[in-house]
């Protein structure tokens, strides 16, 4: 049986941590525990760049949670124009990391395009079996841990 949950937000900074707090919400409350920390910053960055590149004013995004049991599918619609694309990465840029982050730590990452706007939607796979040693992995090298 699938889960889903979709709550829409507006055109505000505030919007950013109320995404994340749904977000974590809902995953708790369905049971979904396994790397909780990739996703907030997934859905941080895809808030952010819907609020700062997507959602034109007087206007709002929706942010969307739906799981399977096995795997974990978000997305976040806006009605603005353009197709979210990673920018050049930098020695010294402050910024221009987001989508570059969440291709990494999203098992799959896309865009679907609409006549009004765009989802952009990434896929976190549950971490049992051969996901678990990966995702074991993964965090080792992240935090300097051996497996």
């Amino acid at each position: 049986m699938d889960l889903t949950q979709r709550q829409r937000f507006p055109r505000s900074p505030k919007s950013v941590g109320a995404a994340r707090t749904f977000a974590l919400n809902a995953l708790t409350t369905w049971g979904v525990v396994d790397r909780l920390d990739d996703i907030r910053l997934c859905v941080s960055e895809l808030a952010t760049n819907a609020l700062l590149h997507g959602v034109p004013p007087g206007r709002d995004f929706e942010l969307g949670l739906t799981t399977d049991g096995t795997d974990l599918h978000i997305t976040v619609r806006d009605s603005g124009d353009g197709r979210p694309t990673p920018s050049p990465l930098t020695p010294d840029g402050c910024g221009g990391r987001g989508l570059h982050l969440v291709r990494e730590l999203a098992d799959d990452f896309g865009v679907t395009e609409h006549s009004a706007g765009k989802t952009v939607w990434l896929t976190f796979k549950a971490a049992t079996g051969e996901g678990a040693v990966q995702e074991a992995a993964r965090a080792s090298r992240h935090t300097g841990l051996s497996t």
